[in-house]
C-alpha cells in the first residue's frame, strides 16, 4: 500500500492552443480538460493505473465541483471535511510541449482542519510500506506540517511506521530535510541547490552537478534523493551509491505532473523489489509518459514509452 497526502488540491484546467502562446492578444483553442490534481493526487492517480494499492488523503468539500472531478479519477480516497472549494490551477499547453501555468492559493485551512488532516494521515497510514507528502501547504498550514505528520507517524506505528518521501519546495521542504529525516526527497536540481544552498558547477554535465551538491544531505539529513533533471532523466543518490538514467526519445505534450509520474514509478518499481537501477528506469518511464501526454493525465503501464532508459553508475 502506498498512501498519499495533497493538503492543498486543485482543479487542473489544461488548454491547448494550436500555435505558441501571445501574451496581450486573443487565440482560439484547440482542445480542454479537467483532472482531479495536486502532487499527492497525482501519484496516486498513476499508482492506482497500474494496479498497485493507493489510498489519497486530501481535505475536500463534498459541495465542491472538484469532488466530482475526483469521483471521476476512480481513486481510493480518504477525505476530511472542510468548508471551501478547492484551487484551480490553469495550464497553456502548446504544439510543442512549452507549458504555462496560473496557480491559485487554495483554500485556507483552520487549526481544526489540520489536526483532523493528521489523525486521517496517521490512522491510514497503518500497513502502508510508503507513505508520500507531496505538494505545497495549503494556506495557513506552518512551514513545518510535514515535520509534523512524520513526528506523528512514526511515534504512532514505530518500527511499522511506512518509509516517508517528500516531494515539496520552498520552506517545506527545508523544514522537512533539517528536522524530518525523511527516506526520500524528490527535487528537481534547482530545488535541490536551492535546498543545499550551493549553486550547481556551471558548465558541467547536469548529472555530475548535481550529485555533490545531493550528497551534502545524502545520508545524514535524507535517507535518498530522486532528482528530476526534465529532459537530462534523473539521479538517484543513496547511502550506497549514485544512478544517472538518461530517458527515451518522446514527442512532449505537457509536463506538468510529470515529475509526480516519476516519483510514482520509482515507487513502483521498489514496490516490486527492484535493485536502485531498475527505481531510476521505472521514475524515468512514467515521467516521459506523463510528459506525452495531454493535461495532467495519469499515465499507465501501456502508455510507457519504448526504447532503452541508460542507467549509469556515478562516483
Amino acid at each position: 500500500m502506498i498512501v498519499t497526502v495533497t493538503t492543498n488540491p486543485s482543479l487542473d484546467r489544461t488548454i491547448s492552443i494550436g500555435e505558441p502562446l501571445r501574451v496581450g492578444e486573443v487565440q482560439a483553442a484547440v482542445g480542454s480538460r479537467e483532472d482531479a490534481g495536486g502532487k499527492g493526487i497525482n501519484v496516486a492517480r498513476v499508482i492506482a493505473a497500474a494496479g498497485h494499492p493507493t489510498i489519497a488523503v486530501l481535505p475536500l468539500d463534498e459541495s465542491d465541483p472538484f469532488a466530482a472531478a475526483l469521483r471521476g479519477a476512480r481513486l481510493p480516497v480518504r477525505t476530511v471535511r472542510v468548508h471551501g472549494p478547492a484551487r484551480a490551477n490553469l495550464t497553456i499547453a502548446d504544439p510543442e510541449g512549452v507549458t504555462t501555468k496560473l496557480n491559485l492559493p487554495g483554500i485556507s485551512l483552520t487549526e481544526e482542519d489540520a489536526s483532523a488532516l493528521a489523525d486521517a494521515v496517521v490512522e491510514t497510514a497503518g500497513g502502508a510500506d510508503w507513505l508520500v507528502l507531496a505538494g505545497s501547504l495549503a494556506p495557513g498550514l506552518p512551514d513545518d506540517y510535514y515535520v509534523h505528520l512524520i513526528r506523528a507517524v512514526r511515534a504512532r506505528w514505530g518500527a511499522h511506521a511506512p518509509a516517508i518521501a517528500v516531494d515539496t519546495s520552498g520552506a517545506a521542504l527545508r523544514a522537512v530535510v533539517e528536522h524530518g529525516h525523511p527516506d526520500l526527497i524528490k527535487p528537481n536540481e534547482d530545488e535541490l541547490a536551492a535546498l543545499a544552498g550551493i549553486a550547481l558547477e556551471p558548465g558541467a554535465p547536469l548529472a555530475e552537478a548535481v550529485l555533490p551538491v545531493a550528497r551534502k544531505l545524502v545520508p545524514e539529513k535524507v535517507g535518498a534523493a530522486f532528482v528530476t533533471l526534465g529532459g537530462d532523466g534523473a539521479v538517484l543518490v543513496t547511502a550506497d551509491g549514485a544512478w544517472h538514467g538518461t530517458p527515451p526519445p518522446i514527442q512532449v505534450r505537457s509536463t506538468v505532473g510529470a515529475g509526480d509520474s516519476s516519483l510514482a514509478g520509482y515507487l513502483l518499481a521498489g514496490a516490486a523489489g527492484a535493485p536502485p537501477e531498475e527505481r531510476v528506469r521505472g521514475g524515468i518511464r512514467y515521467g516521459s509518459a506523463a510528459a506525452s501526454l495531454p493535461g495532467t493525465q495519469a499515465p499507465a503501464p501501456h502508455d510507457l514509452p519504448p526504447g532503452d532508459v541508460p542507467v549509469r553508475p556515478l562516483s
